[in-house]
Formats: structure tokens, sequence, C-alpha cells
């Protein structure tokens, strides 16, 4: 078997399928009903608490799955690296990247241990924690917004948990329907 320095620098089949269903997790998360329908800021920080909001879902998933703990290191990974290369598109300079990617870390992580608990609270908590945030300082979308949005994380995390573990590991994601889509 020939091996060459190529080989140092080609991602592994983990790495590409933990890209690819990082990439399916953020083409859900910039679903233009998010921001039409249900008000979610269409600026940066409302877009970075979409693509966190299913991030966690993923995550939360992949979380009691022995067999997945590489392949969510690779996709936990992909978020950063690409919030990493965000970052220097929109012109942060070298020496400040990983201080903001680090915050932004934080704030994933802080978000994700957020849902997780209002996921076991209820669903009252979920729609708090979803208004905190998803709307941050925007005005609240009104309650039946948040009912709605928390309607589609609790049908996320069943469709999400009736899909096996083998087919996100290969970079397949489904989520529940939004609105206009059913």
């Amino acid at each position: 078997m020939a091996w060459s320095f190529a080989n140092l620098f080609r991602p592994s089949e983990v790495e590409v399928n933990a890209y690819r269903l990082y990439e399916q997790t953020v083409n859900q998360a910039r679903n233009p009903l998010f921001y039409e329908a249900w008000g979610v800021p269409d600026t940066p920080l409302g877009r970075f608490d979409s693509i966190a909001l299913h991030c966690f879902l993923v995550l939360n998933r992949l979380k009691d799955e022995p067999e997945a703990k590489t392949f969510t290191e690779k996709f936990s990974a992909a978020i950063f690296s690409d919030m990493d290369r965000s970052l220097r598109e929109m012109g942060v300079g070298d020496l400040s990247v990983g201080k903001k990617v680090r915050k932004i870390a934080e704030g994933f992580y802080g978000r994700a241990g957020a849902y997780g608990k209002a996921l076991d609270a209820g669903d009252e908590e979920l729609g708090e924690t979803l208004l905190r945030n998803l709307y941050g300082d925007a005005a609240s979308p009104g309650d039946a917004v948040l009912r709605a949005i928390a309607e589609y994380v609790r049908e996320s995390v069943a469709a999400l948990k009736a899909q096996t573990v083998d087919e996100l590991m290969t970079g397949q994601v489904s989520f529940a329907s939004l609105p206009g889509e059913r």
C-alpha cells in the first residue's frame, strides 16, 4: 500500500461526514422562515443563535452515543472552524481571532446548557430560554411564536431521536418541518 505526504492533509471520512452534517445543520438554521415567520433577528448574532440552537439539537442527540464520541468531537470542531473562518472573512485580525472564537465557544456552550435544562424543565422554561437566546435584545415575537418555536424544538428532538446514529454519522440529518413546509 502506497503512502504519501498528501495523506497527512486529507480529511478522514469521519471529518468529511461531520462537516457535511454541520453544513446541513447550518442550512436548516438559515432557513428564511426563522427570520420571516418567527422574527428571529436577521443579523450576524441572530444567525449565530439559530445555528447554535440547531447544533445543540444535533449534539443533544449524539451525547449519549458512545460510538459517536469521535464523530461528535469532529462535529464540534467543524462548528468552531467555521466560526473562525467567518470571523476572518468579516475582517477580524489574526491576533484576535482566537480570543473571539473562545468567546463564541463560551456563548455556544452557555446556550447549549440552557437549552438542555429548558428541555427538561418544560414548555414555559423552554419558551423563556428561546426568547433570551434567539431574540436577545430584540422585541419579543409574542407568546404564540415562542410556543411555535418551542414546539419545533421538541419536534426536532423527536425527529433526531428517530434517526439512527449511523445516519447522522454519514452526514445526513432531518429536523422537524417548519411552518409552510408541512
